[in-house]
């Protein structure tokens, strides 16, 4: 099935409302759009149109995404565009929805700490050593040695 994929970035334009449904958890939010241009005879950026999109997520990306997100952050948002239009009270209406598959904030804006949730705590693997990678003297046995070293590969958890 072709689905047609889209990347917005903008701000979250209303607090995210979580429920817990019968298929999981659903989070949504509306998300602005603003385009921005460079007016020459102004010299200056200008805001363009403003699109607004209903984000929609399920599962963990919802859990997450209620916990994470307030109105006015810069919010990257990739999913799948789905365009709806009913008929309301006679008039025809047109809106656009994007059901999340990735939500992040916008880095280029600011910084953002990121918590892992929802797993459950392991022992700590240990900390491979770290290589050497001070140069040997010259006319040592190892000053021919180009081998290079890795770390031991580390456990997959799963």
């Amino acid at each position: 099935m072709n689905e047609t994929m889209v990347c917005a970035v903008g701000r979250v334009a209303t607090q995210p409302v979580y429920r817990e449904v019968a298929s999981g958890p659903s989070a949504r939010f509306r998300m602005a759009v603003t385009a921005r241009y460079w007016d020459r005879e102004k010299n200056t950026w200008t805001d363009g149109h403003t699109n607004f999109f209903t984000v929609w997520a399920n599962r963990q990306l919802a859990t997450n995404t209620a916990a994470s997100l307030t109105v006015g952050e810069p919010v990257i948002v990739q999913g799948r565009l789905k365009v709806r239009t009913d008929v309301r009270e006679g008039q025809s209406w047109t809106s656009a929805d994007i059901d999340a598959v990735a939500i992040g904030h916008d880095m280029a804006w600011g910084t953002s700490a990121f918590r892992r949730e929802g797993r459950a705590e392991t022992a700590p693997s240990p900390t491979p050593p770290e290589p050497n990678w001070e140069t040997p003297p010259e006319g040592s046995a190892e000053q021919g040695d180009t081998r290079v070293q890795h770390p031991p590969k580390a456990a997959v958890l799963t």
